[in-house]
């Protein structure tokens, strides 16, 4: 599944935002914030085409939001309100422009989101992919 393999490099390259630590350059800062982009949008693509492929008519949507509410519906994912959360920082990444939004996006990436990511991947893998 394309967007599964590409949600799993996304995921490998996010790592990296475990290799730099703060007080962070802006390029840095940038680049940690793009790399959370990136895995969040490959994340819930995965999840789109494999609630499609699985016959989930909601799978449909173009919506993030009601893709999330599907796979937690699917038990695809068992945090609906984290993942709600990271779609919210996900669109903040707009204002990464703003050091204090930027900064909050990549300590919750280290704290909360990366481990979400890590767990749909497990899940993906154990349970959906056939």
């Amino acid at each position: 599944m394309k967007k599964y393999e590409n949600f799993v490099r996304a995921l490998e390259n996010l790592k990296d935002i475990f290799a730099y630590d703060e007080p962070y350059s802006n390029v840095i800062l940038t680049g940690l914030v793009g790399l959370y982009e990136i895995c969040f949008e490959q994340s819930w693509k995965a999840m789109k085409e494999i609630l499609d492929t699985q016959g989930y008519s909601e799978a449909k949507t173009g919506s993030p939001r009601q893709i999330l509410r599907t796979a937690y519906q699917a038990k695809m994912i068992d945090d609906e309100a984290l993942w709600l959360e990271a779609l919210v920082a996900r669109n903040n990444v707009s204002h990464a422009y703003n050091q204090a939004i930027a900064l909050n996006i990549v300590r919750e990436t280290k704290e909360k989101y990366y481990a979400l990511f890590v767990k749909l991947q497990q899940e993906l893998e154990q349970n959906w992919i056939m």
